[in-house]
């Protein structure tokens, strides 16, 4: 089943190589979507895809690439939409 997800990751998840993890783990699932820094110092990405490989975008958002601090990530699941095509870090 394909599902939308928006996840919003808060803690030390900027400067530590997060987007760059988080893009590269959507391409090798086969994802869609992008990623990006907040000016509040969030992480924010809206990603596409089947849900079990949303699940383990998500179970890695949780911990993040070496050097990050997670302290919460909210994820606001909607309808499956296929607007995007591969997977990118935007502004």
């Amino acid at each position: 089943m394909e599902a939308r997800a928006r996840i919003l990751i808060t803690g030390l998840v900027q400067g530590v190589f997060f987007r760059r993890e988080v893009t590269d783990l959507a391409r090798r699932l086969g994802l869609a979507g992008w990623v990006r820094n907040l000016s509040d110092g969030r992480v924010e990405t809206l990603v596409e895809g089947e849900k079990d490989r949303l699940d383990e975008l998500i179970k890695f958002c949780h911990v993040g690439p070496r050097g990050a601090r997670v302290r919460n990530v909210e994820v606001e699941w909607s309808d499956y939409k296929g607007e995007f095509r591969g997977f990118k870090i935007t502004r």
